[in-house]
């Protein structure tokens, strides 16, 4: 049994009491035969990828001094009985907060905010378990009340900020709770907004316009209010009003590795018998359980470059300088406009922080390295080992202070007795590992990938191949897949050309060899454009 410390005996109290309405609710939805027949009728058929294993969704449906929305019950039934028909995911649904305890949140693929309003849970632990577990590849959902989860209610005074960035917004202004707005398709090629026609649809319910961190710099907004087309005018229940004119009402975006989706179109029972957007839901359930694939680069940096390469699959990467910390890379990423960084275990995190950037950084330190991340629309992709471990213990560490900062793929050289170890933790963390000789001999990089798992595969330089006497072109064919990360540069365009001939998608290509400029990144701008063609 959870321990029965003082705050989860005052969060039971308040649940009891704030929960009441929810609870007979719930009572009364499940009882009502017509409202389940609405639901069932309404179910997609079919998912829309099939899962690449069995998926478990955490449906946390708790509140703190309130009532709960009478939509909730009706969320829960719908997403339920949506992954059994499809057979997409499995659900469990709670309101204890010790299923965010790190053994319990390890049986799921994704946490599903169910319209939370109030202080849910104030653990610390907790919350950094929910932390870890987003940013090291689980997916959190968010519904319509979540944008005032971890506040203290009433009033959603601020008391979790990082939940709020991870969301991507806070705020629960609105209208009417049938309010009628025409709605827009901000990007209507994504996957998840297949449901609906590409020139909008109007829609009626209580729809919230967020303030910070809202920011189009952090989120790839999927649809918004059409203020051309919509009549805003009732009674405002708080500051409807943004200056901008950016009411954004659904969103996708990576926190780390995590993928999280956000939608205010929650609030009324009937939204979840609404055939089209339960379509719409299962797809945003299908992208936070990482079986449906969709971009997430935020949508104010959605350059010709970025865009044709979200339609290759590539990402392009900025390599840590000679003596430059992570924070000065981070800025010097985002004064490039590139997206991606590689880290180093060699790397000084700030001025302020005088440590290397690894496993040795404390909690806070962590969150301080994703906060300047965060802020500067910049993610943490590679991380190259200049200092591998001696014992299986120190590569356990590795592998778990990766994990923890959202990392996709290791770079290293390490010696031929811990293969063993790495591949098996590459497999239980998900990570890949990039294999590094630092002279590039392909043989024994080959044979050491020989006969393993997938995720080991190499570091690439088509430099220093050449340098070697080898063809660049026909070595990234030998290696194929293999080539984990590719370090290109201006000179490098048959071998780019032949990457996308092959269809290879390496977790990262590295522009400029540690030394990037911006004349290299546009080259490689360039080159995307034309392959995408």
């Amino acid at each position: 049994m959870p321990k029965e410390t003082s705050t989860r005996r005052q969060f039971l109290r308040d649940a009891a009491l704030s929960g009441m309405l929810a609870v007979a609710w719930q009572g009364r939805a499940a009882g009502n035969a017509t409202q389940r027949q609405r639901i069932e009728a309404a179910l997609p058929k079919e998912a829309y990828v099939q899962p690449r294993r069995p998926r478990r969704l955490l449906i946390f449906d708790g509140n703190v001094g309130y009532g709960g929305h009478a939509s909730i019950a009706t969320a829960n039934l719908a997403f339920t009985r949506m992954g059994e028909k499809t057979g997409a995911f499995a659900t469990e649904i709670s309101r204890d907060p010790a299923v965010f305890r790190s053994e319990s949140l390890k049986r799921f693929d994704a946490v599903f905010f169910n319209n939370n309003v109030g202080n849910l849970f104030e653990d610390p632990s907790l919350r950094q378990n929910l932390i870890d577990f987003v940013y090291g590849g689980g997916g959190l959902m968010g519904v319509h009340g979540t944008t005032v989860a971890f506040t203290r209610w009433p009033g959603a005074h601020e008391d979790w900020p990082e939940f709020g960035i991870m969301l991507g917004a806070r705020g629960a202004n609105h209208y009417d709770n049938d309010e009628h707005v025409f709605i827009k398709l901000d990007d209507p090629g994504h996957p998840l907004n297949r449901p609906f026609a590409p020139n909008g649809f109007d829609y009626r319910d209580e729809f919230f316009r967020v303030h910070g961190p809202y920011s189009r710099d952090r989120v790839r907004v999927l649809f918004s209010i059409d203020t051309d087309k919509t009549k805003l005018d009732g009674q405002p229940r708080g500051n409807c009003h943004r200056e901008d004119g950016d009411y954004a009402l659904a969103w996708v975006r990576q926190y780390g590795r995590g993928r999280v989706f956000y939608c205010t179109i929650a609030h009324n029972p009937y939204v979840f018998w609404d055939a089209r957007m339960l379509e719409f839901y299962l797809a945003a359930a299908q992208f936070a359980l990482g079986d449906l694939a969709g971009p997430t680069a935020p949508s104010a940096k959605l350059t010709p470059a970025v865009r044709a390469r979200e339609q290759l699959g590539w990402r392009l990467g900025l390599p840590p300088g000679l003596n430059v910390t992570l924070f000065d890379q981070i800025d010097r990423a985002a004064e490039l406009d590139v997206l991606y960084v590689e880290g180093s275990n060699r790397q000084q995190v700030s001025s302020e922080i005088a440590k290397n950037f690894d496993g040795r950084l404390s909690d806070d330190e962590r969150r301080t390295v994703r906060l300047k991340l965060d802020a500067a629309g910049v993610r943490l992709l590679t991380y190259r080992l200049d200092r591998t471990p001696t014992e299986q213990a120190g590569w356990r560490r590795a592998f778990e202070f990766g994990r923890k900062m959202g990392v996709e793929a290791f770079i290293g050289t390490p010696p031929i007795s811990a293969m063993d170890t790495i591949e098996k933790l590459c497999d239980e963390c998900d990570i890949r590992f990039a294999l590094d000789d630092g002279d590039s001999d392909i043989r024994r990089l080959r044979r050491a990938c020989r006969g393993r798992s997938e995720r080991i595969g190499v570091y690439g330089d088509p430099a220093a191949w050449k340098r070697r006497g080898l063809d660049p072109v026909e070595t990234v064919g030998a290696l194929r897949k293999r080539v984990t990360v590719l370090q290109v540069s201006d000179g490098s365009d048959a071998v780019v050309k032949e990457v996308h001939r092959l269809g290879l998608t390496p977790v990262m290509f590295g522009v400029g060899s540690r030394t990037a400029t911006a004349e290299s990144i546009e080259w490689f701008n360039q080159m995307s454009v034309q392959l995408a063609k």
